[in-house]
């Protein structure tokens, strides 16, 4: 087993798995496993630039990562960054700060390439032989996969719960007409995507990310946010609407007061709703299948 730390820096957070990995079967023994909102991607649509702040909140998480790194004794290091740094006209501020501090080059990987860690890390346990479409949505981004235990299609287009909050929304809760705008995004990428990736033809849907769990630990009613629980819990397209419904007629305090949802998801959650529901939709899924195991995963498995 080799002992490795994979670092995935997004546009809403940043997150790190340290874990002892078999090279050639794939096993992977999770060690440590955090998240950070830092919402590096803040005014990046607006402004095409990292903001000072974001940068700052996003360094003070590498530093407490470097710390975890070096104490579990990680012998390699990989640091894959996201929508949010490939966008911005600033991006050697943001990587001369992580060499700094953790000593290597955040990889500012392509959508293609995000969506392959992202299939890897998903479809890894799953073991079946029917076709997977895997959505990872992101903050900037959501990137769509088909494959069974290769990747067969690809595709990254830009809409993310970030993105799309910042882009529309400016009432608490949304207007009729904002969300009509988000639906209105969501469906034109996902005609992009379909050009690339046949989206409707794969048996089962998986789905990633922070928007993802959410929704769903939302769905399963549970009194506080459990991984083991959502990991691979299936959430039926009829309590998936149910959530999104909820969500939408809530104002920001009342989303707090649900603890599922992390402080850092509040103000972004509808939104990322709105993309899985439009997603189910168009797909025709009857379920997801939610997975904790995503782009981190598979970056933790291409170290090794």
């Amino acid at each position: 087993m080799t002992r490795v730390a994979g670092i995935d820096c997004g546009t809403n957070s940043i997150r790190l798995l340290v874990a002892d990995v078999h090279p050639e079967t794939g096993d992977l023994v999770e060690l440590d496993r955090r998240m950070t909102i830092v919402r590096l991607g803040q005014g990046v649509d607006r402004t095409g630039r990292l903001a000072p702040e974001a940068l700052e909140r996003t360094f003070a998480a590498c530093r407490e990562y470097a710390e975890v790194i070096k104490e579990l004794g990680a012998e390699k290091l990989r640091f894959v960054a996201t929508s949010a740094s490939r966008d911005a006209e600033n991006r050697d501020e943001f990587v001369n700060g992580v060499v700094e501090i953790l000593g290597v080059e955040p990889e500012v990987i392509t959508g293609d390439q995000e969506a392959a860690f992202s299939f890897t890390g998903a479809t890894g346990e799953l073991h079946g032989t029917e076709t997977y479409l895997v959505v990872d949505i992101g903050g900037g981004s959501t990137e769509f996969v088909t494959g069974n235990k290769h990747v067969e299609a690809a595709r990254s287009v830009d809409i993310g719960c970030v993105r799309l909050t910042e882009r529309h929304v400016r009432h608490d809760p949304p207007t009729a007409e904002e969300v009509d705008a988000i639906r209105a995004d969501v469906r034109s990428a996902l005609d992009l995507a379909a050009e690339t990736v046949p989206i409707g033809t794969a048996e089962t849907l998986v789905g990633l990310a922070g928007s993802v769990t959410t929704v769903a630990a939302i769905a399963l009613g549970l009194p506080e946010y459990d991984s083991e629980k959502i990991h691979h819990a299936r959430i039926s397209a009829e309590r998936v609407a149910e959530v999104t419904g909820r969500l939408l007629a809530s104002t920001h305090d009342e989303r707090a007061a649900i603890p599922v949802i992390h402080p850092g998801r509040v103000d972004v959650i509808i939104a990322g709703a709105l993309v899985l529901s439009e997603i189910m939709e168009r797909v025709g899924a009857s379920e997801v299948v939610v997975s904790e195991h995503d782009i981190l995963d598979g970056i933790a498995l291409s170290v090794a």
